[in-house]
């Protein structure tokens, strides 16, 4: 009994650090975010091996009209990927040559708003989980288990990743609204209080003006 309970405990622990390393692996990818400036351009850099598959993926998430430019090139500098104004997108596609291959991101088009960039470029099949796909064997319950949870952190990671993207783009909107309806409330109180003061001083003046004419009646 003791035995297998032991045996349960291992299981488990091995089960947790297999979970663990998938969260490792993810973890280990071309991921990030960066600060594209106005009326400049950022480039970026891989090195991808022949016949080896890769995907490219981008958004927007704040900034102006939330759309830059975007064009990958490969080794030899031939554009296999180009799109103009774009908010996002994806691009999956194989190497055909060894070397360097470059993704740029253009904000030439405007003068004063900077943009905010999530890109992701994974390069080449996911890692194996160790111990689980390294054999042509029939996989036990708990390597199935395995293969189901890895699959179901990736999907939760992917779903948080695209999730926050879209809670950034919605707070930029919020902020950009509320900083509008600022500015148009200010510039109508400033005309409600210019009107008024300009209605007060005009009834004074007319006021004003009459004195004399009512203290010439007076004295005939």
């Amino acid at each position: 009994m003791g035995s297998a309970r032991y045996t349960q405990t291992a299981d488990k622990l091995v089960l947790a650090l297999l979970a663990a390393a998938a969260l490792l692996q993810c973890a280990a990818g071309v991921e990030f975010t960066f600060d594209l400036g106005d009326n400049a351009e950022d480039c970026f850099y891989e090195e991808i091996k022949r016949n080896t598959s890769a995907y490219f993926e981008f958004q927007v998430s704040a900034g102006g009209q939330l759309d830059v430019d975007v064009h990958l090139k490969d080794p030899q500098g031939k554009v296999i990927y180009k799109l103009e104004r774009a908010t996002f997108d994806s691009h999956q596609f194989v190497a055909e040559t060894t070397g360097v291959y470059t993704a740029c991101f253009g904000n030439q088009f405007s003068a004063f708003s900077h943009k905010i960039v999530y890109v992701d470029f994974q390069v080449g099949d996911e890692p194996a989980l160790p111990g689980v796909d390294e054999h042509a064997t029939v996989l036990t319950q708990m390597e199935t288990s395995s293969q189901a949870i890895h699959k179901g952190l990736n999907d939760i990671l992917d779903a948080q990743t695209h999730h926050r993207l879209r809670e950034a783009q919605g707070r930029k909107r919020a902020e950009d609204l509320n900083q509008r309806v600022m500015v148009w409330s200010s510039l109508e109180t400033a005309a409600v209080v210019l009107i008024g003061i300009t209605q007060i001083m005009v009834l004074r003046n007319f006021f004003t003006d009459r004195k004399p004419s009512q203290a010439h009646y007076g004295r005939l």
